[in-house]
């Protein structure tokens, strides 16, 4: 995460072009994670290995991009490349329906939330700073969820290509309706 947009940051800077200005996410679908994964866990670890992916990411984002590896760049004007909540909406009707929007607030955060997760929100969530709490808790959750069988990087390259065939499927029903 966050490799390339530092190796092109430094080519830019390397080449005396502007680093100011320049804005990037990296996105995570979450809960198709856990819609996909619930059904093969034990019932003590549904739901939560999306957050805990989440939170395992934004504490790679924090080494990387607040420390030395990111420090020149920073210095010359680089915004860090942000992380990007996506598929915020519960979709199990018996987690909380704001379970990751309330999770994962946190700093340099951006959460594309749907119109009814925001309205649930609105009504009954609570703004606080809860991405960077327990952190810490987040690789053993992971680490039981692969003892359980589960190899988590099989499962983001199919989710992976999954969403890249939904959005290739959106982008052909936007170009009819172009046409």
């Amino acid at each position: 995460m966050g490799r390339l947009s530092c190796l092109s940051l430094q080519a830019r800077l390397a080449d005396g072009q502007p680093l100011v200005g320049i804005k990037a996410v990296a996105s995570f679908f979450l809960s198709r994670i856990d819609s996909l994964l619930d059904g093969k866990l034990a019932e003590a670890l549904q739901g939560q290995t999306a957050i805990a992916l989440a939170k395992t990411a934004y504490g790679r984002y924090l080494a990387r991009f607040h420390g030395e590896e990111f420090a020149a760049l920073r210095a010359a004007g680089a915004r860090p490349q942000y992380l990007l909540w996506a598929s915020t909406g519960t979709k199990n009707p018996a987690y909380s329906d704001v379970l990751y929007v309330a999770s994962l607030i946190g700093a340099e955060t951006v959460n594309t939330v749907p119109d009814a997760t925001l309205a649930a929100f609105r009504d009954h969530g609570e703004a606080a700073a809860t991405l960077a709490q327990d952190m810490e808790q987040a690789p053993a959750l992971l680490a039981q969820v692969e003892a359980a069988g589960i190899n988590l990087a099989q499962v983001g390259d199919e989710l992976q290509r999954d969403g890249l065939r939904q959005f290739e499927v959106a982008f052909a029903d936007l170009l009819k309706l172009t046409a």
